[in-house]
This record gives structure tokens, C-alpha cells and sequence, in this order.
């Protein structure tokens, strides 16, 4: 757990969100000999948090999960306790321009503090949707824990070669995903779409499109309600049906999209957002004004939160350039 530091007057950097992304805007703060304040809810609400092994993280030929690698993170960013104020677990509850620079008021230690800074980075990343079952999205957690529901095509796609697979979801993106995956050759690929029906709310061309591309491909749809999951001791991804069907796949692989894109901060903002719903920037990751279509000063957007490809090593070049921007322009 990191120290309890003390709020200072101000910051050169705020950075909102700590995880791959914002540890490293963090930790690059201080290299450059400014003062940062990262306000973090915690490494558990990371997307990596829970990967139990990741192969596409550059110095660990034999993979880390994603919580040694949060970890090892926030140690390197305690190490500069003298330039960054590490606030955890802290909740931002919003993020405000002034004339100097803009105020984060955020919740800690049950207060309310508000950190003031010449730039805002925001490092906030986004929830993936979990497969509901009877209301709750906790019984799939077994199985994700162990690697054997994936959720990146490209942090995991070459770990399903010569497996049965079982797509969890129903609309064009989660065909497209079951299509695009025939490219790791699975021995099978099977979409789960939990009672709704295939393509649900895709125009009729569209789905015409993907319904023929799943038929050339010998991808196959069931339809039924899941209830449960089993052969976790087996290391299988076993799937049970309201119809008291049962199909066994050697993974699952969640292709439902998004639960949380944290949008709230940037709308207030004034942030333009694409049609994924990621906040728009430049190439130095400057968020980019609905209004004008040109850079917000000093308000850049880092990680999964930005318009890009939702990886680590992409993370950590954002969060770079991101500080290195604002070390040139604002610093």
C-alpha cells in the first residue's frame, strides 16, 4: 500500500486513474522533475488486474499476470515519493478548468481534497461487460481467473490454437470477434448469445453479410439461456443452459463489449469522443475539443480511455507522450 502523502498547493501534473497508463504518466512526472498527484481507485479496478499470465509485455519472455505488473508499477512510482503524490484508494469525482489550470476534487480518507494542477492527465480506462447469469457477473470469475475466458483478441489470440472455443455474445461485434478468431486456428468456434437472438439490432445487409460469412466458416450459434459454469477442475470452459443442454469448450472467449467507458470527466469537458465511444486526441494525446475540433489545453487523455488499441505497451507510449507534451509546452 503506498504511504499516506500530503496534499500539496499545487501540482505541475494531476493525473486521474492508476493504472498501466497512469502509473507510468506518474512515473515519468517525476523523471522529468515535476510534481505529480495520481489519485488511484486502487489496482483491483484495472483491466489487467486479474490476468493471470500476460506474454505480450515487453521484458518478461515468460509472461506476468497483470497484478505482479501493476505491482512492480507502483513500487517503481513510490520510489519518487518526493516528486508524486500518490493518493490510493482515492476517487475522483470530477475534474474542472480554471485560469491558472484545472481543480480534481477527489474522495480520500473519507474527505474531500482537491488537487490543482497546470495539466490533467486522464487515466481512467474502461470496464469490460461481463456475461450476467441469474443478475450477477460474479460466476464467471473462476474461469477468467484461470485464462480460460479471455477478453483481447490481441493479448490472447495466439493461446487459442487447436482449442474449441465458445464466444460469449450476440450482435455484429461479437461475430465479427467469433470470425476474426478462425485466424489463431481453433479447432471450433461456437457463439453463446444468452437468449437473444443472432445480430439483434444489426441492419438487415449487415446481418445478411455476417450470417453468410459464419456459414462459409462453419461457425455455429446456440441460442440458449446460460445458467451456470463448470469443469473448472478440468480446465475446461464448461457451459450449462436453462434447458438443461451442457456444451464444453476447451475456452471462452467475452466478446460483450464495454460495461464503462468512464465518460463522465471528459463529457463535462467538453471532450469529442468517436463512434466506440473513446475520448479523441491528438498524436501527443491532447484531448481534442467537440466544439472546435482543436486540442483542449492542457487536458490530454492516456490508455484504454483514447481512441487507440487497448494495450499495455501502447499505454505506457501514451502516457509518455503525454507528459512529454506537457513537460514541453505547459512545464
Amino acid at each position: 500500500m503506498p504511504g499516506f502523502p500530503r496534499l500539496k498547493e499545487s501540482y505541475d501534473v494531476v493525473i486521474v486513474g492508476g493504472g498501466h497508463a497512469g502509473l507510468q504518466a506518474a512515473l515519468k512526472t517525476a523523471l522529468l522533475n515535476h510534481k505529480g498527484a495520481l489519485i488511484d481507485r486502487g489496482p483491483k479496478f484495472g483491466r489487467s488486474y486479474y490476468a493471470p499470465v500476460m506474454d505480450n509485455i515487453p521484458g518478461f519472455p515468460n509472461g506476468i499476470s497483470g497484478h505482479a505488473l501493476l505491482d512492480l508499477q507502483a513500487e517503481a512510482v513510490r520510489k519518487v515519493d518526493a516528486w508524486v503524490s500518490y493518493f490510493s484508494p482515492a476517487v475522483a469525482t470530477g475534474v474542472r478548468r480554471t485560469e491558472s489550470g484545472y481543480e480534481v476534487p477527489f474522495e480520500w480518507l473519507k474527505q474531500t481534497q482537491v488537487a490543482k494542477g497546470k495539466a490533467v492527465v486522464l487515466a481512467q480506462g474502461v470496464v469490460d461487460r461481463m456475461l450476467e447469469v441469474g443478475g450477477e457477473i460474479k460466476p464467471i470469475f473462476p474461469w477468467a481467473n484461470q485464462a480460460l475466458v479471455d477478453f483481447c483478441i490481441f493479448c490472447d489470440g495466439h493461446t487459442l490454437g487447436a482449442k474449441s472455443i465458445g464466444v460469449l455474445g450476440h450482435d455484429a461485434f461479437a461475430v465479427r470477434t467469433a470470425l476474426d478468431l478462425l485466424h489463431f486456428g481453433p479447432t471450433s468456434v461456437e457463439i453463446l448469445t444468452h437468449g437473444h437472438p443472432l445480430l439483434e439490432g444489426s441492419p438487415p445487409a449487415e446481418a445478411d453479410e455476417l450470417r453468410g460469412a459464419l456459414h462459409e466458416k462453419g461457425v455455429t450459434h446456440f441460442d440458449g439461456v446460460v445458467t451456470g459454469f463448470d469443469e473448472l477442475r478440468e480446465k475446461k470452459f464448461g457451459v450449462r443452459f436453462a434447458d438443461g443442454s451442457h456444451r464444453s469448450y476447451d475456452k471462452g472467449f467475452s466478446a460483450l463489449g464495454w460495461y464503462q467507458l468512464n465518460q463522465s470527466i471528459p463529457r463535462s469537458l467538453g471532450c469529442r469522443f468517436d463512434g466506440d465511444g473513446y475520448v479523441v486526441t491528438d498524436e501527443d494525446c491532447r484531448a481534442i475539443a467537440d466544439a472546435t475540433g482543436e486540442p483542449i489545453p492542457g487536458l490530454y487523455c492516456v490508455g484504454d480511455q483514447r481512441n487507440g488499441w487497448n494495450q499495455i505497451p501502447e499505454s505506457w507510449a501514451t502516457a509518455e507522450r503525454a507528459i512529454i507534451h506537457a513537460y514541453s509546452y505547459y512545464l
